[in-house]
């Protein structure tokens, strides 16, 4: 993996292993992008350019690092996505969050009034609706999270603004957990869904065969100009 700066954790433990790519002029903001299960592999690495390209100081934290740090995987190899199954389960959403509050000090200790966005993939982007509920962030973006189904009490403490990308043929967040998330979040106004039909979960990988092209060229013009508003 090709991580370059570590972050220290709030409580001292340790160093947060990150990808970090700086824009070539000064920040226009900054983008914390928070990994699938599969690492901080080179589609993870990409997205980070990406947004580095469009003037933002991008920030892709290992998260698995306190279990297995360095870890990069191939969602096409069987065995590498039976793997990253088995990390995701023993991961500590709370201390992992801790660590992405870290991330977000560092950030704002780096370039000072910056404003920060989130955007998550798959299990990131649960930590992203995490961080939108849980932090001071001013703005969240979750590709097919995880689990959001399960946290809507938390949706009352967004203060930032959220935008959530929602397959609807998500193999992993089925029909029931879809119309609980749209009943739950429609009516908050610090929040918009989008849901792209008989998409599956992934569409917007960058590299592996889950990516579909159209799907997820929407979803990223719509998280650009997202940020573009709320990150000015």
């Amino acid at each position: 993996m090709a991580t370059n700066t570590a972050i220290p954790t709030l409580d001292s433990t340790g160093n947060i292993p990150a990808y970090v790519v700086r824009p070539s002029g000064a920040p226009r903001g900054a983008v914390i992008v928070v990994q699938e299960i599969f690492g901080v592999n080179p589609g993870i690495m990409k997205k980070a350019e990406d947004w580095a390209a469009l003037g933002y100081l991008a920030v892709a934290p290992d998260v698995f690092w306190r279990q297995e740090p360095g870890v990069e995987l191939d969602s096409d190899v069987p065995a590498e996505f039976q793997n990253a199954i088995a990390l995701m389960t023993k991961h500590d959403f709370d201390r992992g969050l801790e660590d992405l509050k870290a991330v977000l000090a560092w950030i704002r200790g780096q370039v000072p009034g910056v404003k920060t966005g989130v955007v998550g993939f798959c299990m990131g982007g649960k930590i992203a609706y995490e961080m939108a509920a849980r932090t001071d962030v001013e703005a969240a973006v979750g590709y097919y999270g995880v689990g959001i189904a399960g946290m809507l009490d938390e949706a009352k403490n967004i203060s930032g603004r959220l935008m959530l990308h929602i397959p609807t043929a998500d193999g992993f967040v089925g029909p029931d957990q879809q119309a609980a998330m749209h009943a739950g979040l429609d009516g908050n106004p610090q929040v918009t869904l989008h849901d792209y039909a008989g998409l599956d979960h992934g569409f917007a990988d960058t590299f592996s065969a889950r990516r579909n092209d159209a799907g997820a060229k929407l979803a990223d013009q719509r998280t650009e100009e997202f940020f573009a508003a709320n990150l000015a």
